[in-house]
């Protein structure tokens, strides 16, 4: 006599119980390529010139975000977000060179008590390692060209490795590949291609011999995601891994990193997964950093803690919704900057259209060391470098621009009175989203020394003691 439907399912959940491999075939492995200060309309899938063919290909098999937001203009707190969940300040890590608060939890945690084996390899710039107990590669973030030493065919061993154990049932893996990418010095990649493209509005004349540079380094960052997906490819793991490949926050050319400028905070942003996202598909679904963990924790089949700032976009992946958010939250704390010599913290929103820019401390200079360089260089040049430089270190209270219209947030639209509604309700949404942080603006940007690194809070001690000693002289 056949057993019934009902028996069948139960020693079906015995069975799976007693060998957790088996619930667990279906999970995918999930990785997630991270540029480093990369201006994302410099791509090529975005009109830029910098050639992606890797990427481009992952574009044409899955989804194309047009706004995706990070929450900071800088790697540490970007990063540290990406990871968490939270915000910068509401996990401590807003500064450059941060540490998030000893209780914050991240997606280390949340995958592998899930049972997945959560790796990083590359660039780390995150504290302290209690609330990142990744498992680290000292691989992908490439000192030099001819420090690649390929074994078994693969410019990255460790790597192929991992994966290569992730192939047999119900040993899922997460995997973040932080490429050195086009941050500066730029000394990977062959620049010849880019000598003659147009500068973007970032750029003086001047910038050309770097700018060609930099491209080069984001086709040399292209190649590190191509042969990532050379690895998936021959451990026929493919079809069952969720890809994102995103650009971090702006490059460091005026008006990108540093600032809450629409190409300072903005991403681009690709996701791929067979079967799952409808090949070549394109968004404008406002997405975030924040987002990207409780997505990750869905897709794995995880708890999603409510405790989370970020949302899952697994719907808009999946073709169920078309919008994520209202709104996309960012932040600049200059102090903790190396080199930086006057406060000058930066707080802002996008909607679907408006970008609204507040600069805490308008009486003072936006004085890092580019900024500075920039005065200097353009200070025997003409009218147009020296407002160019003027408007990059000198800006008002409040700024306002139309980002659809005006993506490099050239033409402040702030004092338009056909605008004061969209500015009074941009500015509602910011300072709603500022006190669900604890986010006091002024004294919190003041307070930021506090939440930096340990190594920093070396240098500061030593620093003390030099002033106290001075100052006793």
């Amino acid at each position: 006599m056949k057993p019934l439907p009902s028996l069948c399912l139960i020693a079906l959940l015995l069975i799976c119980k007693a060998n957790p491999a088996w619930g667990k075939m279906a999970r995918p492995n999930i990785l997630f390529f991270l540029a480093d200060d990369c201006s994302y309309l410099d791509l090529d899938l975005y009109g830029g010139p910098a050639k992606t063919p890797h990427i481009n290909k992952l574009a044409k098999s899955g989804m194309t975000f047009n706004r995706c937001y990070q929450a900071a203009a800088m790697c540490s707190p970007t990063r540290h977000c990406l990871y968490t969940g939270l915000y910068p300040v509401r996990s401590g890590a807003y500064p450059n060179h941060a540490r998030a608060y000893e209780n914050v939890r991240s997606i280390a945690h949340y995958l592998s008590e899930s049972g997945y084996r959560v790796a990083l390899a590359g660039k780390t710039h995150i504290e302290p390692k209690t609330v990142f107990p990744f498992e680290y590669l000292k691989e992908f973030a490439d000192p030099i060209d001819q420090d690649v030493k390929e074994v078994n065919g693969w410019r990255y061993p460790q790597i192929y490795k991992l994966l290569k154990e992730s192939t047999g049932p119900g040993k899922p893996t997460c995997l973040f590949l932080c490429s050195n990418e086009p941050h500066g010095p730029y000394t990977k990649g062959d620049p010849t291609p880019y000598r003659d493209v147009s500068l973007s509005p970032q750029q003086l004349e001047h910038h050309r011999d770097s700018y060609a540079k930099y491209l080069a380094e984001i086709t040399y960052f292209d190649g590190q995601v191509g042969e990532v997906m050379r690895m998936l490819d021959s451990l026929n793991l493919r079809e069952n891994t969720l890809v994102f490949v995103a650009s971090e926050q702006g490059s460091s050319y005026p008006f990108g990193k540093w600032t809450c400028y629409e190409v300072g905070v903005a991403s681009g942003l690709v996701v791929s997964w067979p079967g799952e996202i409808k090949p070549d598909s394109k968004t404008d679904a406002i997405v975030e950093y924040v987002d990207v963990v409780p997505t990750m924790l869905e897709a794995a089949g995880a708890e999603v803690p409510e405790s989370l700032d970020g949302r899952s976009f697994l719907p808009v992946l999946k073709g169920t919704e078309n919008r994520h958010k209202k709104y996309a939250y960012s932040l600049q704390t200059t102090i903790g900057v190396n080199g930086v010599k006057q406060a000058y913290g930066i707080r802002s929103v996008v909607n679907e259209r408006y970008r609204l820019v507040l600069n805490l401390f308008p009486e003072n200079k936006f004085s890092i060391p580019s900024s500075r360089r920039l005065l200097e260089e353009t200070s025997q040049m003409g009218e147009r470098e020296k407002q160019f430089a003027h408007r990059y270190t000198k800006r008002p209270a409040v700024e306002l621009f139309d980002v659809l219209e005006d993506p490099y947030c050239q033409k402040n639209l702030a004092g338009e009175p056909r605008l004061a509604n969209q500015r009074k309700i941009l500015t509602h949404a910011l300072e709603q989203w500022m006190l669900s942080q604890n986010d006091q603006g002024r004294s919190t940007e003041l307070a930021a020394e506090q939440r930096q690194a340990e190594w920093k809070q070396v240098q500061y001690r030593q620093r003390d003691r030099e002033k106290a000693r001075s100052k006793a002289e």
